[in-house]
């Protein structure tokens, strides 16, 4: 029997990697395994901070969800990798604030 979506929300890396661990990795099928498995490997910033991290950069920067979760989920880690992910909406961003977008980031990334 096929599921209905209830409802749609997008979501970061990390909060994929919580939510299949809390349904417990013995339940999850083929698809959902290999899914924990990139989240796992591919998890840049702390799961437990993520939603605090989305919503100070959202504020501070003012980008729209949609941005601010593929910049999370990627952490950019140079000026022009950040200019790619903004530069969907053909606007000129200073590059002050892109400097302040990298700080932003830096405090929070993963230490490996």
């Amino acid at each position: 029997m096929a599921r209905k979506a209830l409802k749609e929300r997008i979501i970061t890396v990390p909060q994929v990697k919580e939510a299949l661990e809390a349904i417990g990795e013995e339940r999850l099928d083929q698809f959902q395994r290999r899914s924990l498995d990139y989240a796992t490997k591919f998890t840049k910033v702390d799961p437990d901070k993520v939603d605090t991290i989305l919503k100070d950069f959202m504020e501070k920067f003012e980008v729209e969800e949609e941005e601010a979760v593929q910049i999370i989920n990627a952490m950019p880690a140079s000026i022009q990798e950040i200019r790619v992910f903004l530069s969907g909406g053909r606007r000129i961003i200073e590059s002050s604030k892109l400097e302040k977008i990298l700080v932003f980031l830096n405090t929070y990334r993963k230490k490996e």
